[in-house]
């Protein structure tokens, strides 16, 4: 079996989204730096404790660790909103709010990914990654 995909950023989403669900601490998944950086922002936003990068035989892998061993996830859903097959861009002024402020957009910019409020205050638009609450 291969463990290439199509979308590798939905693949994350899903691989921590099936972890949560089996209630299971962490998750570890290959590496990219754009999974790094979404891992990267989830954990300044405080919705995973901690992320790390190792170095396997072949590649890298990128370790997620969601919650504590006696503690549940924070993420109460996690969702890809720009697929492949459909692109979604928006401008500073259009970036959502999720959950009256709760949650976290993730947008990809043309300074870097950064979060929908930090996109906000720079006063710059990209592509939608997810969302998360």
């Amino acid at each position: 079996m291969s463990t290439t995909t199509t979308d590798p950023i939905a693949d994350m989403l899903t691989r921590i989204r099936n972890a949560i669900l089996v209630r299971k601490s962490e998750v570890t998944l290959p590496h990219s730096n754009i999974k790094e950086s979404v891992a990267r922002l989830l954990k300044d936003s405080n919705f995973v404790d901690n992320v790390s990068v190792s170095a396997d035989k072949v590649g890298k892998l990128l370790t997620v660790r969601i919650n504590g061993e006696d503690s549940n996830a924070r993420i109460t859903e996690i969702v890809r909103l720009s697929k492949p097959g459909r692109r979604y861009y928006v401008n500073a002024k259009e970036i959502p709010t999720v959950m009256r402020g709760r949650g976290v957009i993730i947008i990809s910019t043309s300074k870097g990914l950064m979060t929908g409020d930090q996109a906000k205050t720079e006063k710059v638009g990209g592509e939608l990654i997810c969302k998360v609450y």
